[in-house]
């Protein structure tokens, strides 16, 4: 008879989980914020969508608290050449924002990134 209660608590905590879930937690593409989106192109830093779901970032690249983890505008660098991406090198990065992508870094905001070239 235990196995049938069983079944059910695993029943009711997994639509109790499922009822937490946050509306965007669908997987798709993270558009950018339109009042987070700098109006002058002549900005030195700062985000500018260039496509929907795409964003562009321009500024200096920061070292993260933990090893091998790269900070540009409070937002955590995920992929890249590393060749191009180093702490101190002013860079144009291309991608998009994934704020539920897990990382070990422990800072920032993930953003993956599709494309770089130095500014």
């Amino acid at each position: 008879m235990k196995t049938p209660r069983r079944v059910f608590v695993a029943l009711i905590a997994c639509v109790a989980l499922a009822a937490c879930a946050s509306p965007d937690s669908t997987g798709g593409p993270v558009t950018p914020d339109p009042s987070a989106t700098s109006s002058d192109p002549a900005a030195p830093t700062g985000p500018a969508a260039t496509s929907p779901g795409t964003t562009t970032l321009t500024g200096t690249v920061q070292a993260g608290v933990e090893p091998n983890c790269l900070l540009l505008d409070g937002n955590l660098l995920v992929g890249g050449p590393r060749q191009v991406l180093k702490a101190g090198a002013r860079v144009t990065v291309t991608g998009h924002a994934q704020p539920d992508l897990m990382t070990t870094c422990q800072q920032g905001t993930p953003f993956v990134v599709e494309a770089v070239k130095p500014a």
